[in-house]
């Protein structure tokens, strides 16, 4: 693609926008569509030379593989060569929604889709306006979040634009993601379902619907979007701190100047404490789908501030807080 051509803004609202996003699809270009959880970066998972556009836009490895949304679950049996019951069951209970499930790929699925593994992602976003693009296409759309390798996924078309225009053809502006974080990942392919890749979907709700238990390693070597150790990353460094040690290090920081920290934080309790120290702030929901809904443009605009670090109180240690956890640990990774 040119550098000297503009992406173009599309709206989900308007007929001749998502005509216009499926000619884009259709003829092999790149277009950011908006998912419940994140923004992806999608083409046309058929066509393996639309395909790399991808990885070249991102400047994500080739080995890395990609999540093939699809429109229902009918479609599972076309990109995988073996579906089991357990994920019927799943599909039944949480599609469309924010679980990924790792399947056997059919032979026809390419190397280049799965990082050149012999299993592929698969799930059905709960976003209308994209499952009646991906039922006009009649195919699956790979789309891993629509940013720069690394960096914080968007959660806005805003924030697509900001790191991706001019590499992209289009983008479909949904308005803001309503999960804000990326779908679990479960890989089904073993005698034990394994999670790995925390989401939106927890262990325990897994385990609900499928009767048997459900692996949660604390680490793996499987390679599945967003596992490398420094993920989600802003530019600015990020320090994860409990909220006691927050303040004790604001305190000793009181000195610095406006334009050193910002903070990110949720507990009302520290509202008062913050208020005395020239940081600046930014508070999210102490409800965890609010906070998870709005995390990632939270950084993005702490970000794009005249600050040098941000401060980010870490959030419970609760089962429904480990992806949030999950993409702060590896934000603040070096």
């Amino acid at each position: 693609m040119s550098a000297d051509l503009q992406t173009k803004i599309l709206s989900t609202n308007d007929p001749q926008s998502l005509a216009a996003a499926y000619e884009h699809l259709l003829s092999g270009e790149l277009v950011a569509i908006p998912t419940e959880t994140v923004y992806g970066l999608a083409a046309d998972a058929s066509q393996p030379d639309a395909v790399s556009k991808i990885f070249a836009a991102k400047g994500r490895p080739a080995d890395h593989p990609l999540i093939v949304h699809v429109e229902s679950v009918d479609k599972l049996s076309h990109w995988a060569s073996k579906v089991p019951k357990s994920a019927q069951l799943l599909a039944e209970a949480f599609w469309p929604g924010p679980l990924t499930v790792i399947l056997p790929k059919a032979a026809h699925v390419s190397y280049v889709v799965t990082g050149g593994q012999d299993t592929v992602g698969l799930r059905v976003p709960n976003q209308p306006d994209v499952l009646a693009l991906l039922a006009r296409l009649n195919t699956g759309l790979a789309a891993p979040s629509a940013n720069p390798y690394k960096r914080i996924s968007p959660t806005t078309a805003e924030q697509v634009m900001f790191g991706l225009n001019k590499k992209i053809a289009a983008v479909l502006d949904g308005g803001p993601c309503e999960v804000g974080l990326e779908s679990t990942i479960l890989d089904l392919t073993g005698d034990v379902p394994t999670i790995l890749r925390t989401g939106p979907i927890t262990k325990s709700q897994i385990e609900a619907v499928l009767g048997c238990d459900v692996q949660l390693p604390k680490s793996h070597n499987v390679a599945v979007p967003g596992n490398v150790k420094a993920h989600y990353q802003p530019t600015k460094p990020v320090k994860l701190l409990a909220s006691n040690s927050l303040l004790e290090q604001l305190t000793a920081h009181s000195t610095l100047s406006q334009n050193d920290i910002a903070v990110l934080y949720y507990s009302e309790t520290l509202t008062a404490s913050l208020d005395e120290t020239s940081a600046v702030q930014m508070k999210l929901s102490a409800d965890k789908a609010g906070y998870a809904q709005n995390l990632y443009y939270a950084l993005y605009q702490l970000d794009n501030a005249d600050i040098k670090h941000i401060w980010i109180e870490l959030p419970p240690e609760q089962e429904q807080w480990l992806d949030v956890l999950d993409r702060l640990s590896r934000a603040a990774a070096n």
